[in-house]
């Protein structure tokens, strides 16, 4: 299973970016999917996360600024980034855990997209 990340980018504080992550097979049956980021020096950490009921949780920093939301299929997971701040400055992941076919059961990474804020 392979996740494919993309949408980083520059950006401005104050600006938008939109991160998408899709795994490469539709027919899988995914659990939870989220986001996670890690900048320079410091230890990976979760964003956003949304399991497949709709549930969704959100870091504190970026709740109310950030927005995840998955596609029909739910193999795809998307993460709109409004109101951006240095701080947000990062490598973003996407991750998902896969429930079926069995032989596939786990959590998949994503490769890693750059998002930067400039000030």
């Amino acid at each position: 299973v392979q996740l494919q990340a993309y949408g980083g980018g520059l950006a401005q504080a104050g600006g938008s970016l939109r991160l998408s992550c899709a795994a490469s097979d539709i027919s899988l049956l995914i659990g939870e999917m989220g986001w996670y980021r890690q900048a320079p020096g410091k230890q990976r950490e979760l964003v956003a996360v949304i399991r497949s009921g709709g549930d969704i949780n959100y870091e504190d920093s970026v709740q109310g600024r950030f927005a995840i939301s998955r596609d029909n299929a739910k193999t795809s997971v998307y993460l709109q980034m409004n109101s951006l701040k240095p701080e947000d400055t990062a490598v973003y992941y996407c991750t998902a855990n896969v429930l079926a076919p069995g032989r596939l059961r786990g959590i998949y990474w994503g490769q890693g997209t750059q998002v930067t804020v400039s000030s």
